[in-house]
């Protein structure tokens, strides 16, 4: 029977449309299969995704050659984490647990299963077919030996919290980064999702919670530490260190309806004198004169916009999507309260990792870097896939002013209140007590630099405990000891 052509029209547009569609219905499928996987893996929406994530070999983190979290097979197709010194390197590694992640494994997670584009090297066909590429190495910038001897110092302090910062100052590579009290990832990282839930139940429970890491994600007072910042603000003012700045027993911000006081260790020293040089009052930390800094002269306006340059006021991501605690100085137009935020009270709070950063920016010629814990992420077989290049985050002073503040830290510790680290690896630094409201104990800060021949470490560690700044003194000088061998 022979065809219209009117119908002979129509039966060939429908196998045009039909092909069309079949051809967009393949395309759709590959794209899904070969590029979408990924994200349609991590969706919450996928039930499978819990199930699936373990019976990827993850690659290993590693620092200094030293593997710290790598896959141990248990089954025919499932794998678990394991941590070497759990609790020493968990702010660094996190956890790879069956609920989440943190850490190292939430930023590098798609690197360490293999899924990561820079691993890629089947080509779209393999990808379609579900063809899974090994996960390649994490290596952090985390110095081993210096982490291991941080950890035990702020252990052994004795405070009921604690937490040390070490970096490069000249690129921001975070070369310590430890927490107490701390937890094992190997506990959170069972397979077994009772046994899971159990250990994060119990550390959740804990008062202090140590899953919370208090070098990067606590904020704490930073106490006279904070005068860095205050004394930068000045020399940006005009000041020198030679400049005869206020001092005296007492100061009264205007409204204000108590005085800001010394030290009374302080009484009959210089701080009780009307005037005396910037370098000495920064030296013998006098309150009054930083106080009247964030009070009146320069002012709020001047602290905040020089906190700001050192990085307050910002999260920090120093790695993939893991960012630390906003350090804060308060914005107000009421001088008392800007007052006792300027001798880092009221207010003011910091990380440790923050206050390290203002302590590399002095080093660092007024250059703030900013803060990475990743070095390189390489292959399976071992070739480098990419490396983190240093990056700068900001100027918070000028080379000059930056030297100025060098001076007045290494009179800190040649005739200052940290003068008893005389003699040991650190050259220059600040120390700070902050009071804590109805406590028994201190936030106890250090921050400073070292070693004495060739500085190029900022430190900074903080213990809550009974007694004053000074006392994190001695685990900042054992981290740069450790840093420099």
């Amino acid at each position: 029977m022979r065809m219209r052509p009117g119908m002979d029209r129509t039966l060939t547009r429908t196998w045009v449309i039909t092909l069309v569609m079949f051809v967009a219905l393949m395309a759709n499928v590959t794209y899904v299969q070969g590029f979408q996987s990924e994200d349609l893996r991590d969706s919450s929406l996928n039930a499978r995704r819990l199930d699936d994530r373990f019976k990827r070999d993850r690659g290993p983190i590693v620092a200094d050659g030293e593997r710290l979290a790598w896959s141990e097979r248990i089954d025919d197709e499932r794998y678990r984490r394991r941590y070497r010194d759990g609790p020493v390197f968990a702010p660094v590694t996190g956890y790879f647990s069956v609920f989440a992640e943190s850490g190292l494994e939430k930023a590098a997670n798609r690197f360490l299963d293999g899924t990561d584009g820079r691993l890629a090297t089947a080509d779209l066909i393999d990808k379609s077919l579900g063809k899974r590429v090994p996960g390649g190495t994490v290596e952090t910038t985390i110095d081993v030996r210096a982490q291991r001897a941080a950890y035990a110092a702020l252990r052994g302090s004795g405070a009921r919290r604690a937490a040390a910062v070490a970096l490069d100052a000249d690129t921001g590579a975070i070369l310590v980064l430890a927490s107490t009290p701390s937890y094992d990832p190997n506990a959170v990282s069972t397979l077994d999702r009772e046994a899971a839930q159990a250990a994060f139940e119990r550390l959740n429970d804990q008062p202090l919670n140590p899953l919370l890491d208090k070098a990067a994600g606590e904020l704490f007072p930073p106490g006279s530490t904070f005068k860095a910042v205050t004394a930068a603000a000045a020399l940006e003012a005009g000041a020198t260190p030679d400049t005869g700045v206020r001092a005296g027993r007492s100061y009264r911000a205007p409204g204000a309806g108590q005085a800001i006081n010394n030290d009374a260790g302080d009484i009959g020293g210089a701080c009780d004198r009307p005037r005396i040089p910037l370098i000495e009052a920064f030296a013998q930390s006098c309150n009054t004169t930083f106080a009247y800094m964030g009070g009146e002269e320069p002012g709020n306006g001047a602290v905040r916009e020089k906190a700001a340059a050192f990085g307050f006021g910002e999260r920090i991501e120093y790695a993939d999507r893991v960012v630390s605690a906003a350090s804060d100085f308060p914005g107000t137009d009421q001088p008392a309260f800007s007052a006792l935020a300027a001798i880092g009270q009221g207010d003011a709070v910091a990380t440790p990792l923050q206050m390290a950063m203002v302590v590399a920016a002095v080093l660092n010629d007024g250059v703030v870097m900013r803060p990475h814990l990743v070095d390189a992420y390489r292959a399976p077989g071992g070739r480098t896939v990419d490396d983190v290049s240093p990056r700068r985050l900001s100027r918070a002073l000028s080379s000059e002013q930056a030297a100025q503040m060098r001076e007045m830290m290494e009179a800190v510790v040649e005739r200052g209140t940290a003068r008893s680290l005389r003699g040991t690896s650190v050259l220059g630094g600040k120390t700070g007590t902050a009071d804590v409201d109805g406590a028994a104990y201190n936030d106890r800060w250090f921050i400073g630099f070292g070693p004495r021949e060739d500085p190029e470490f900022a430190v900074a560690v903080m213990t809550e405990a009974p007694g004053y700044g000074i006392e994190s003194g001695p685990i900042a000088a054992r981290i740069i000891d450790a840093l420099a061998r």
